[in-house]
């Protein structure tokens, strides 16, 4: 009988890939396969969509672990389907993720990013310079799972005022008051800055619309480092042309590469990162952290012991 497959879709250090080998010595790990080698794959590290078709229709993959945290672009429906477990890699990218934000609030709050485009355009703005103190700043993170905590924490040090959303309301540490994403648009007009980390479900598709956007505060700086079609790209445009919010920082994008022609790169008031947020110093260390926990308990009993992902709900 052929052994059953690991099949990572990104290569591994040795010592991560001997650790594998020793908690699953009945098992081959591989970082390419044959096409034959395809229906031998029972648990799949990462996800190639090149062998999509394959590896459902072989039956015996039996678990994948993403290597990220967001799960919208997996066949979800399909591992349902057939009772294919899933978990993420949820909390590996929050503390660069939390740095990059706090930044973001930072640059934006002593008028750093202001000052670089003048420096480019050789343009003295002396006291004209936006400023602004971020302490008692009412702070809105929506989405308050593994980064949402993080994010509270490096705020609360700051003196910032800090509310949350997540899907029931439940509390959540170091937030001084959380709600259920039903009442967003009640809590929105008194937030001085708004954070979305939400995964992409059907709920959260396009959430941040047309619509939406006239509930923020004219003055609301709105950072976007969730997923990008969350947000309706045309009509985030139309809300900073208008001046419903006054600013917003966008790393995820309905598109990516952000097309040339978009009007986003030309705005002064926006600030353009190409989906860096989650760049993590020592990954593999952390991701392994993840996954070997998981296959010590999938080996011992056919569950996983952390960041499990439900299926129907997407998280």
């Amino acid at each position: 009988m052929k052994q059953p497959i690991i099949y990572s879709t990104r290569p591994f250090r040795d010592e991560f890939i001997e650790r594998i080998e020793t908690l699953a010595p009945n098992y081959q790990f591989k970082t390419e396969l044959t096409s034959a080698e395809l229906s031998q794959v029972e648990i799949s590290l990462g996800w190639n969509r090149e062998f999509q078709s394959e590896l459902l229709a072989s039956n015996n993959l039996k678990w994948v672990q993403s290597i990220s945290a967001g799960v919208d672009t997996l066949p979800l429906e399909e591992f349902s389907k057939q009772d294919i477990l899933l978990s993420n890699g949820s909390g590996i990218h929050s503390e660069s993720i939390a740095e990059h934000l706090m930044g973001i609030i930072f640059g934006y709050s002593r008028g750093l990013l202001q000052a670089q485009k003048a420096q480019v355009a050789q343009k003295w703005l002396g006291s004209d310079i936006h400023y602004q103190a971020i302490q008692k700043k009412k702070l809105l993170i929506i989405g308050t799972g593994h980064i949402g905590k993080m994010v509270a924490q490096r705020a609360e040090v700051f003196g910032m005022e800090i509310y949350g959303i997540n899907t029931t309301g439940r509390p959540v540490e170091h937030i001084k008051e959380t709600f259920p994403l039903a009442k967003l648009k009640e809590v929105l007009p008194t937030m001085d800055i708004v954070i979305n980390i939400l995964p992409l479900t059907e709920q959260t598709n396009g959430l941040f619309n047309q619509e939406l956007f006239t509930f923020f505060s004219p003055t609301a700086l709105f950072i976007n480092v969730g997923r990008g079609p969350s947000v309706k790209t045309d009509e985030l445009i139309d809300a900073l042309d208008q001046k419903k919010l006054a600013f917003a920082a966008l790393d995820v994008f309905e598109e990516e590469p952000l097309p040339k022609s978009s009007p986003l790169w030309s705005m002064e008031n926006v600030l353009i990162t190409p989906h860096i947020a989650g760049l993590t110093p020592h990954f593999q260390t952390k991701f392994m952290d993840i996954f070997l926990k998981n296959l010590e308990s999938y080996l011992s009993d056919q569950t996983l012991a952390v960041n499990q992902v439900q299926l129907l709900s997407g998280y």
